[in-house]
């Protein structure tokens, strides 16, 4: 969606000084299961913060999972740190339950609650144990802004005093979101979201006539004359030019709102520099979620697995890191974060973490990382529950689509640069992003059609199994196998890749094991009985048992 273009301090102070991860990934593309995934390193099908609102997500949902005092705060205290942390943390984190139990881990706090998150000009934040104190009337980010800022500077000061003691600040800015309120969340929580009132995002009033005649990036899926996807999104009606236009405007309050953020960075970065820890200091940018404003016909909003959704910013300034506007291939996702923060603290990794350090990257190691055989090529996409709208609603759409829930699968590798998803409809896509950037051509749709189809040389129904038998590893995948997922179908470590996977050694193999993945129905969070088949024991048994058959069968033909 170009908004950082429009951020010149980002660039100025981050990009120009550090690298930026254009291979990075959400792995679910909603707020609070994001941010779940970014504090503990894990998926949210481990995480089983699945949703915004309880019982699949939310505050309440990462407290009932034994989460509070097993993520990333915890974990830096114990290797040392002092914590310190101001903005959203968790959906239904509320002026109710803060304190039961208050969020663990952080050493000073100021939270910005519920019911008032999304409410630009009447946010409420909560500072360590005190009562929430109302900012009626104030710009959230401008507040947000002074409270990173008195943070900082208590971090540096306890720093000092303690020997250099090292410290994490998180701050987390809700803008460039929608605009909310609704009356229902006056208890405190998310109510029923089809009542909720999405209004485009409020910049400061300082800002709120920049950009005039900037439009969302013309691309080649933006509202295009054919529907393209599957499931509910292959309903959608073309949009009007009313729409369009709405979308558009939609599309600069949100560049007009990231004016805030894109100077509380220069505030954040201009006080480290002054005073005098700016050059031992990391600095790691990025968002929970990627957006979409009219691609495929879609309404302002995130929560599905098209590149606008999930390839979001990451760029990371800090000691011995390129610099110079360096870019990487490599692939990095939110599970990658928690241990990338524990491994700069010098702190032992968890064997339970669903990701990898993500390499910080000197001069001369950024054009050799994406080819790093350690790193892995895929990334593990999922989401459970509604998609929703976030603006006015017109003619042909709905505030909620409630089937919504997926499994997908995204390869970037060297050869290969693919998107498999499996709805609960148990409908498939399949794109090749190399030849189709904007994924307007699924090539399943006419798969049974055409037998003769292939994808990258190799036909497509060869393909297929491959992808659907490593997505049905990654579904329900835990810890090593999340990372090394080929590992599972091949335990004696003779496919590292797709590009291995495919070799017609392996045909017999994947042939017995098409379409594994099936859903038995869909539902609005993680329930184990409606995600079908999983890959356990008795799967691997079954695997080892074909492999041993497999490698008779080849020695014989």
């Amino acid at each position: 969606m170009d908004s950082v273009d429009y951020m010149p301090y980002v660039k100025e102070h981050l990009i120009d000084h550090g690298t930026f991860y254009k291979r990075h990934f959400c792995t679910t593309a909603l707020c609070c299961p994001s941010r779940a995934t970014l504090m503990t390193g894990k998926a949210a099908h481990n995480t089983n913060v699945t949703n915004v609102v309880p019982p699949y997500g939310g505050y309440p949902k990462f407290v009932s999972q034994g989460l509070n005092d097993k993520y990333l705060p915890i974990w830096l205290q114990d290797a040392g740190y002092n914590t310190y942390y101001t903005g959203k943390l968790f959906n239904a984190h509320s002026v109710n339950n803060y304190g039961s139990p208050h969020a663990a881990g952080w050493t000073s706090s100021d939270f910005l609650l519920d019911p008032f998150t999304y409410w630009y000009m009447n946010s409420t934040y909560q500072r360590n144990t005190d009562a929430p104190v109302s900012y009626e009337g104030r710009h959230s980010v401008e507040v947000l802004t002074e409270k990173a800022l008195g943070l900082l500077g208590e971090a540096i000061k306890s720093s000092e005093e303690e020997g250099r003691r090292p410290f994490f600040l998180g701050v987390a800015p809700v803008a460039p979101h929608a605009n909310i309120w609704s009356p229902k969340y006056k208890d405190g929580g998310h109510a029923d979201l089809r009542d909720v009132e999405f209004t485009p995002p409020v910049p400061m009033e300082r800002h709120k006539d920049l950009f005039a005649g900037v439009k969302v990036p013309r691309t080649s899926n933006f509202n295009p004359e054919q529907a393209s996807g599957a499931s509910w999104i292959k309903t959608l009606p073309r949009q009007t030019p009313e729409n369009v236009d709405y979308n558009d405007h939609f599309y600069r309050q949100r560049l007009r709102a990231l004016q805030g953020v894109d100077e509380l960075v220069d505030a954040v970065v201009k006080k480290l520099e002054s005073n005098g820890v700016l050059d031992n200091t990391y600095i790691f940018y990025t968002t929970d979620n990627g957006y979409h404003i009219g691609q495929h016909r879609l309404q302002p909003a995130k929560q599905c697995s098209f590149e606008e959704d999930i390839n979001i910013p990451l760029i990371i300034r800090g000691p011995g890191i390129a610099a110079g506007a360096a870019v990487t291939d490599v692939v990095t996702t939110h599970t990658d974060l928690a241990p990338t923060f524990l491994s700069i603290a010098g702190a032992s990794l968890r064997s339970d973490f669903d990701g990898l350090s993500i390499p910080l990257l000197s001069g001369t190691e950024v054009g050799a990382a994406a080819n790093d055989t350690r790193r892995h090529e895929h990334v593990s996409v999922e989401h459970w529950g509604f998609a929703s709208n976030e603006g006015r609603l017109f003619d042909g759409y709905q505030r909620l689509y409630f089937n919504n829930t997926y499994k997908a699968l995204r390869l970037a590798g060297m050869e290969h640069n693919l998107h498999y998803q499996v709805w609960c409809s148990n409908e498939r896509e399949l794109y090749d992003l190399a030849t189709d950037p904007g994924q307007m051509t699924n090539l399943l749709d006419g798969e049974a059609k055409d037998s003769r189809a292939t994808l990258l040389g190799v036909p497509l129904k060869k393909m297929v199994s491959r992808l659907d038998s490593l997505l049905f590893v990654l579904k329900s995948c835990k810890a090593e196998t999340c990372i090394r997922p080929w590992e599972a179908l091949h335990p004696d470590g003779d496919v590292q890749g797709l590009g291995d996977a495919l070799s017609p050694r392996w045909d017999r193999f994947y042939e017995e094991r098409e379409r594994m993945i099936q859903f038995d129905r869909c539902e609005m969070g993680f329930i184990l009985d409606a995600e079908g088949p999983q890959f356990g024991d008795k799967e691997k048994e079954q695997v080892n048992e074909a492999l041993r058959h497999q490698a008779t069968w080849h020695e014989w033909t």
